[in-house]
């Protein structure tokens, strides 16, 4: 490991935000089922953590939508690697996102989701980070608003390593 990580977020920060999150979803989709739509691969940890502790009926669906590549800035360039494997018409649906931050993935994923006519479509981030928006998108479920800083850990990545950090870390090349 070359590179220097100082921890952001820790690991408890992050289990008490889920469960707060996960109660308010829980009380906004009372008596209804929700579809988590976990956009791979950083999103798995939170979509994992959040769907054991929602207290509604939920069911999972994946994609796999890169504008990375193995940079730490978005390239830009938007592409469905993995599209979902059922429909998502007239379903309760929320994205679960790992972070916000330019906002032009997550505003292609919307219109994309929009046109296959859900009931509902939210968003959940576990970070959000408003000072690289390029465009806005309305997210409902924010875990934490973090400054412009690359960071690793608990499902995100540098080129495909330190996902199994338990907390938010900073990194430092």
């Amino acid at each position: 490991m070359k590179e220097k990580i100082s921890v952001l977020i820790s690991e408890e920060e992050i289990e008490r935000r889920v469960c707060e999150i996960a109660k308010q979803i829980s009380e906004d989709y009372a008596k209804k089922e929700v579809v988590l739509i976990c956009v791979l691969k950083g999103s798995i940890f939170y979509t994992c953590d959040l769907a054991k502790r929602l207290t509604i009926p939920v069911t999972l669906d994946f994609m796999k939508v890169s504008s990375y590549g193995s940079g730490t800035v978005s390239n830009g360039a938007i592409e469905i690697q993995k599209d979902l494997e059922e429909s998502i018409e007239g379903q309760d649906v929320i994205i679960v996102e790992d972070i916000i931050d330019s906002g032009n993935t997550l505003n292609h994923l919307v219109s994309m989701l929009k046109r296959r006519n859900p009931a509902s479509l939210r968003i959940t981030t576990l970070l959000d980070k408003p000072s690289r928006r390029e465009v806005e998108v309305p997210v409902d479920y924010v875990g934490f608003e973090i400054e412009d800083k690359f960071v690793v850990g608990y499902g995100l990545d540098y080129d495909q390593s330190y996902r199994d950090l338990p907390y938010i870390g900073e990194l430092h090349l």
